[in-house]
Order: C-alpha cells, then sequence, then structure tokens
C-alpha cells in the first residue's frame, strides 16, 4: 500500500543525510521509525511480536490476580 507523508525541507534533508549515513532508503527508516513507534504503544509489529505478547499475558494476569489475593489477606 502506498501512501505519502509530507516533510518540512529541512527535516527531509536530515532524514536524506542520515540514510546516506546509514547506507538506508528513506523507506527503511520509515518502516524502523513506525515500528519503535508500534512498539513503544504495545502494539505488535509483526507475527513473532504477536505471538511473544499473547504467550506473556497469562503472566501477567496470574501476577495481578496473585497480587490482589495477597492484598485481600
Amino acid at each position: 500500500m502506498r501512501k505519502l507523508i509530507a516533510f518540512d525541507d529541512d527535516t527531509f534533508d536530515k532524514l536524506k543525510q542520515l540514510g546516506r549515513d546509514r547506507m538506508a532508503t528513506i523507506q527503511e527508516l520509515a518502516d524502523e521509525a513506525f515500528a519503535d513507534l508500534l512498539r513503544k504503544h504495545g502494539i505488535p509489529v509483526d507475527l513473532k511480536d504477536a505471538l511473544r505478547k499473547s504467550a506473556a499475558l497469562p503472566k501477567t494476569a496470574k501476577a495481578a490476580a496473585s497480587r490482589k489475593r495477597n492484598h485481600d489477606d
């Protein structure tokens, strides 16, 4: 899917330079940035992340239930 994003000239120049320095395309920089943003907000980036997160959920729920039981005692 193709979408357009607008950058001011200064930001775009900095992104182009960063891409040159890292030997990466603007698309690769954007992919990395959006993946970081999704992770920051707890949204799985790919299937592997989704599976890891879903496997961790029961442990979190168990820990919360355990804390609640210990607090109620």
